[in-house]
């Protein structure tokens, strides 16, 4: 049943952000998955079907969108992502409005442009593979690994440097600390896992910065 009432006229004026995507039209399944696995794999949110970047209604096209997401759900995030949908009208047009919860279980992935299956993460309003580092944190409290700090000159020179130049990537920690990158993740994760250090994510790249 398609409902009229003020809640999607609210949701637009917010704007794109990290719980927010305004969707023109469904037309690729796996693109759409991105969206659906990156809400999922983060804090949820919702996509408004029908409405455009600047927030005009356009309306829903069809009712093959909503297949389409139900494909993009089931057939192109592994693990599959829950949602769920709701009608509205709104001044003769129907915005769907897709509603997924974040998942505090699993972490979702879907498929880039080459068909290669990537967990996403939203971030403010773009949806980005998620870094190497962040994957490790997750993998360390699924598996209730503790934080394993040891204040070598390694992690005091780092803390040191973020003090000093305020960021770091995670091959410029290596180039400095001449470690692997295996190392270079574990030690930036455990930062991470107590507090001490946050991961800044763009399109661009990512750098890790004290949280102080």
């Amino acid at each position: 049943m398609k409902r009229q009432d003020q809640h999607i006229q609210k949701l637009i004026e917010e704007g794109e952000h990290q719980m927010l995507d305004f969707k023109f039209e469904i037309s690729d399944s796996r693109r759409i998955a991105r969206s659906l696995a990156a809400f999922a794999n983060t804090d949820g949110g919702r996509l408004l079907v029908g409405v455009k970047d600047n927030g005009a209604i356009a309306g829903v096209r069809s009712d093959e969108e909503i297949h389409m997401i139900e494909a993009a759900a089931e057939m192109y995030c592994s693990p599959k992502v829950e949602y769920q949908t709701k009608e509205w009208e709104i001044n003769g047009k129907t915005v769907l409005e897709v509603i997924i919860p974040k998942d505090n279980h699993d972490k979702h992935k879907a498929p880039d442009n080459q068909g290669n299956y990537k967990i996403y993460v939203r971030v403010k309003d773009e949806n980005l593979v998620a870094d190497s580092v962040l994957l490790r944190v997750w993998k360390f409290n699924k598996f209730s690994r503790p934080a394993k700090i040891a204040f070598t000159e390694t992690e005091e020179r780092l803390l040191r440097y973020l003090d000093e130049y305020g960021s770091i990537t995670l091959q410029d920690f290596q180039a400095m600390a001449h470690i692997n990158k295996r190392k270079a993740e574990a030690i930036l994760a455990d930062f991470i896992m107590i507090g001490t250090i946050k991961i800044v994510q763009t399109s661009q790249n990512t750098t890790f910065q004290l949280t102080i």
